[in-house]
């Protein structure tokens, strides 16, 4: 590969100011917001409680309510709550399951004495009154009735096991309770995705749910949480399969009009999980081979939203997030000397201001979903997952 040789030469020329650079503060997409340490991220207390009360507010919120519900008589005309008894609010079954693992995530991350008193309290009720052992019956029930083999797959099924590997990660006697309530319904969705990825002839490369690089990298990370080492060697058989080949990925075609993924920075986040460091090095210079070497941040333009009523324009806000710890965690993956990393960071700094900044409870069409991007990205999610390297 005559561009990583010629790479690897060059950086020579870079250290210097690959060095400026990580003086001025760019190692880090967002410095001002994640803490220091790695395992977990904390999160500034400021951000938490604005995250966590957007949260609040939809996940036992039913209406407005969007139902990809496949009826199979009239008796299936019912109402949301009654459909999905835990994950019922925030407008989708997908969007209530990552808005509880904001809420976990927040808790875990966020020091006791650095959270008010009555908003823990509130975060643990709000859980406790979700997580029931007889809603998740009727989440299971739901899950296994015919013609919903595929429901929320692979974008919703993906965000519930992050959380249950949440859940896993955390040494606390209520993470482990919650856990064993949310089990049966862990049990459903993991065999349910077993019988699909092997099945699954090619990638789907989408900036929207249906992406499989995303899902595949939230799936990835469950199986190494939990130990389950066929559905890791599953996601890994397909992943590399799918995409160790892959070349010059059309970052200009980027974003499309309702995209909250990117594509391409997607895929390069989840072969970063599978690859040693040197191979990913090395696979990410012919995937992405227009990363400058200048420590620029605008190499990237940023989503732009036209407007935030509009629940698919809106979209753009999440790429952004999405886009900003993509670029973070596939500079972290480098050599800590590769001439890239300055410029993925600054881009990331780039698109995580731009992202955050839209984080707002004004319009609920957006309300109800960007606080669990922005938590992601400020606690370093991504980051704090168990390597294969």
């Amino acid at each position: 590969m005559p561009y990583v040789n010629d790479l690897y030469i060059r950086k020579f020329i870079f250290t210097r100011q690959l060095a400026t650079l990580l003086a001025l503060g760019l190692a880090m997409a967002v410095p001002s917001l994640a803490a220091t340490d790695n395992t977990p991220n904390t999160v500034d207390p400021r951000l938490a409680g604005k995250f966590a009360r957007l949260a609040l507010d939809c996940v036992h919120r039913e209406y407005p309510n969007k139902i990809g519900h496949v009826l199979n008589s009239a008796e299936d005309a019912r109402t949301p709550s009654s459909l999905h008894p835990v994950f019922y609010g925030c407008f989708d079954w997908h969007s209530s399951v990552h808005g509880h693992w904001l809420l976990v995530r927040l808790l875990r991350t966020v020091p006791a004495d650095e959270m008010s008193p009555e908003l823990r309290h509130e975060i643990i009720g709000a859980l406790n009154q979700s997580f029931t052992r007889e809603g998740v019956a009727e989440e299971v029930a739901y899950f296994e009735t015919e013609n919903r083999k595929s429901y929320e797959r692979p974008y919703g099924v993906a965000w519930f096991l992050q959380l249950t590997a949440e859940l896993r990660e955390w040494n606390d006697p209520v993470a482990s309770a919650w856990l064993d309530i949310l089990r049966p319904l862990e049990t459903v969705i993991v065999t349910q995705l077993q019988n699909w990825l092997p099945k699954l002839a090619y990638a789907i490369r989408l900036g929207t749910h249906n992406q499989s690089m995303f899902a595949f990298g939230l799936i990835l990370d469950w199986a190494r949480a939990a130990g389950a080492t066929e559905m890791e060697q599953m996601v890994k058989e397909r992943s590399l399969a799918f995409h160790q080949a892959d070349r010059n990925c059309p970052m200009a075609y980027e974003p499309s009009g309702e995209d909250f993924l990117s594509p391409c920075l997607m895929e390069a986040d989840l072969m970063r999980r599978l690859l040693p460091q040197i191979a990913f090095a090395e696979w990410l210079a012919t995937f992405l081979p227009d990363i400058p070497l200048d420590g620029s941040g605008d190499w990237l333009a940023i989503g732009i939203v036209n407007d935030p009523t509009d629940g698919k324009l809106v979209h753009l806000d999440g790429v952004n997030l999405s886009r900003a710890w993509n670029l973070e965690n596939i500079a972290h993956a480098l050599p800590e000397d590769d001439p890239r990393r300055a410029s993925l960071l600054a881009a990331a700094r780039v698109h995580a201001e731009a992202g955050l900044a839209n984080v707002s409870a004004e319009h609920y069409e957006g309300s109800h979903w960007l606080a669990s991007f922005a938590t992601y990205l400020v606690t370093q999610r991504g980051r704090d997952v168990t390597s294969a390297r």
